[in-house]
């Protein structure tokens, strides 16, 4: 190539890049919300941590909600366009008039524990007392009212379900005796278990599908001018941090320590990562479950007859899912290099 054309075309690419507009520019900027503190939360933690979000053309600011009802009334108010929440939270809105949509699994079963405080120590001590969850209609308080049935009591009847807040909150109330025994789950259950506290009722071992913490946007915003691009993004980084936290120990690792706050010992953080990591509860392919959902209507229905006519279908929207499944790139994140 001859200097002057050389020349020529390296001003013609300085000109473009004074022209284009810096990366950042070109991000869509998107507040999301996360419901829990614990291990269910990690694909929106990872993303963030790691950049997939921005990689996606996003640039996303994570608002944390104290339990899914929480969530879920921010989702619908407007105030965050797509939020990580739960089966019960979504349903329950929905039935409520609604518009919430999964469109992305997350977490689809259980692996929470009902421990008690120092000195319960088996399930009969619960009668009388009082069980910690995050909010009334959130994922926690499903959970607590399956455990205390398994092991006999009437929710709210022979125990009281009270409202805590976070993970670590509800497991500081239990350790302090503020509440008989609280519903956990990793890292929060680990640190537990470290404490000497003793399980009561082991919720993953009762085998239920769940449609637990997931992606969750509005039918609405889905339908709005960009939004169906900005969506679709938003599920790809999803699934990029899935398959980052199924092939990445240390990213995973170092992102749930920093939304724990810190002072999480780094083999109970390792041990968190390890327990989610199974087709069960995280699958690789991230369509939302509906056998879960059933699981999540039938309880709902025991308190709300319109659940009982409801369809796992309607809480769902798997075209983002499905385009990224059919098009080979989920398969693609986990060949082997």
């Amino acid at each position: 190539m001859k200097p002057r054309s050389l020349t020529a075309i390296l001003v013609t690419f300085g000109c473009l890049f004074f022209l284009l507009p810096p990366a950042s520019a070109q991000l869509t900027k998107l507040n999301v919300g996360y419901s829990a503190i614990s291990a269910d939360q990690l694909p929106a933690w990872v993303a963030k941590e790691t950049g997939i979000f921005d990689k996606n053309g996003l640039s996303i600011d994570l608002i944390f909600f104290t339990g899914g009802s929480t969530a879920i009334l921010a989702l619908v108010s407007g105030d965050v366009p797509i939020t990580q929440v739960s089966g019960p939270g979504v349903i329950n809105s929905v039935l409520a008039g609604s518009d919430a949509v999964f469109v992305a699994a997350g977490i689809t079963s259980l692996n929470y524990v009902l421990i008690g405080k120092p000195g319960v120590t088996k399930p009969e001590h619960l009668k009388g007392g009082s069980v910690a969850i995050s909010r009334f209609g959130s994922a926690t308080d499903s959970i607590a009212r399956f455990a205390l049935k398994k092991i006999g009591f009437t929710p709210g009847k022979d125990v009281t379900i009270v409202q805590v807040g976070s993970g670590p909150d509800r497991f500081n109330a239990a350790l302090t005796g503020k509440v008989t025994a609280a519903v956990i789950n990793p890292p929060s259950s680990f640190l537990a278990e470290k404490r000497g506290l003793a399980v009561l009722a082991d919720v993953a071992k009762m085998g239920l599908i769940f449609q637990h913490t997931g992606a969750v946007t509005t039918r609405r915003f889905i339908k709005e001018k960009e939004h169906p691009d900005t969506v679709r993004k938003y599920v790809k980084a999803h699934v990029d941090a899935v398959a980052r936290i199924w092939t990445d120990k240390e990213a995973t690792v170092k992102a749930l320590g920093k939304y724990m706050g810190g002072g999480v010992e780094r083999s109970i953080l390792e041990r968190s990562r390890n327990d989610i990591l199974t087709e069960a509860l995280l699958p690789k392919k991230q369509y939302p479950s509906l056998e879960g959902l059933k699981t999540v209507l039938e309880d709902i229905g025991e308190r709300d007859p319109r659940a009982k006519t409801a369809k796992p279908e309607q809480f769902v929207d798997f075209s983002f899912i499905r385009e990224l499944d059919q098009s080979g790139y989920i398969d693609g994140l986990f060949k082997k290099k």
